[in-house]
């Protein structure tokens, strides 16, 4: 990756000795160059009482998408209209792409609503994961004090790459914003990592965060390897959840007893392509195994990416040290309807091996359906002031860090 100019770094600099009696937010920046994108996670805080569809509208995410990147059941009965708690922390899917030298998400848009200001959109809509500056400078507004109502604006979401690895294992990166009572060790323990890590990552000098810091978390994940010209090409997902795909035809999930990508049908009722493997009788996510003196013969159904709207699929045939047992999907959980702890997604025992000469089937899909969005914009809630965060950045991977004063009296932080 290429690194940056000395330019920039020396007027951010500056920009905060300017501001050295004001309070500054962090967050890390990855510079890029060219068009490619990949799959990151935007951690967001829900700021008022949402129904799934109002909430995926409001990152413009698909629904099934942003239930699955959190492991909730889509075939709950009415699960789009099911009302997510205000403060719900989930984990939303986000294209990051390369815009403007550095890695971003600009796919969210919003329409302004009588009342709304900049600060109220950033801080408490969007939840921290954007400043009044930078949804100004992203939509080109001369006075942040005249919003018309009505008007849509590009909302720049923060996100990494870092070319989906870490430690050279693959990876998917949260965008985390750090909130009252945070701390790098119970940071890192919530989301099975370690202080090194989320040190390392940050290119952070002491393990000191506060409140409106931004945090790439990286997330153990299993990765695909779909060719460059399937339209999923470059899929990743985060342990113990999901990802739907091929036009809501296929789920993938990663772990609980590994980290490899397992690939399913995910609903008989959709219209989909064949996902029956040529020269056999096997779908995706099923196999077959005959044990023999050398070991367990497997041949195996595996998904390969959507290809012009059609399903390839792959038949593989390997010899493994003993018969594997059926595939163990993530445990899912019905919509959340209050605000707990997290839970950590703890991979359960490998599966058991079962008889030989069987054929496993796919187990009964847990991310099924079909979802239109209603567009329904989300209920306004009172403009709340707060300190305005901008990057800082970091990593090895050649980021800087700088930061921007605030000018806020009011501040959240």
């Amino acid at each position: 990756m290429d690194g940056k100019p000395l330019l920039p770094l020396l007027f951010f600099s500056v920009a905060i000795l300017a501001g050295s009696g004001a309070a500054v937010a962090k967050s890390t920046i990855e510079p890029c160059t060219g068009t490619a994108s990949c799959s990151a996670l935007l951690g967001y805080s829900l700021y008022a009482d949402l129904k799934v569809s109002e909430l995926a509208a409001l990152f413009q995410a698909d629904s099934a998408s942003l239930l699955a990147a959190n492991a909730i059941d889509v075939s709950f009965p009415g699960v789009e209209n099911r009302i997510l708690p205000a403060g719900l922390f989930l984990r939303v899917p986000a294209a990051c792409s390369c815009s403007g030298g550095i890695r971003r998400s600009l796919s969210t848009r919003y329409t302004v609503r009588p009342a709304d200001t900049l600060t109220s959109i950033a801080a408490s809509v969007y939840s921290g994961l954007a400043t009044p500056d930078q949804i100004q400078e992203a939509n080109n507004i001369r006075d942040p004090a005249a919003l018309d109502v009505g008007r849509t604006l590009v909302i720049p979401l923060p996100c990494t790459c870092f070319n989906s690895t870490d430690n050279n294992l693959p990876a998917v990166y949260l965008s985390y914003v750090v909130r009252a009572g945070d701390s790098v060790p119970a940071i890192a323990a919530r989301f099975s990592t370690t202080i090194t890590d989320i040190m390392n990552v940050n290119a952070m000098g002491s393990p000191s965060v506060r409140p409106g810091d931004i945090l790439a978390i990286p997330l153990p994940a299993c990765a695909s390897m779909f060719p460059s010209y399937a339209s999923d090409y470059g899929l990743i997902v985060a342990n113990g959840t999901y990802a739907i795909t091929a036009s809501h035809c296929v789920q993938c999930s990663c772990g609980p007893g590994n980290l490899r990508l397992y690939c399913s049908p995910a609903s008989l009722t959709a219209s989909c392509s064949s996902m029956q493997c040529s020269n056999s009788n096997l779908m995706i996510g099923n196999y077959t195994s005959q044990q023999t003196s050398a070991g367990c013969n497997v041949t195996s159904c595996n998904y390969g990416g959507f290809v012009n709207g059609s399903i390839a699929t792959t038949l593989t045939t390997s010899l493994q040290p003993q018969c594997p047992g059926q595939h163990q999907l993530p445990p899912v959980i019905p919509p959340p309807t209050t605000v707990i702890h997290d839970s950590f997604l703890i991979p359960s025992p490998s599966p058991s091996p079962v008889q030989a000469g069987t054929t496993i089937t796919t187990p009964s899909s847990t991310v099924p359906g079909t979802f239109s969005l209603p567009g329904v914009s989300p209920a306004y809630v009172p403009s709340v002031s707060t300190s305005e965060a901008f990057f800082v950045g970091p990593l090895s991977h050649i980021l800087w860090l700088f930061g921007v004063s605030l000018g806020l009296s009011n501040s959240l932080f």
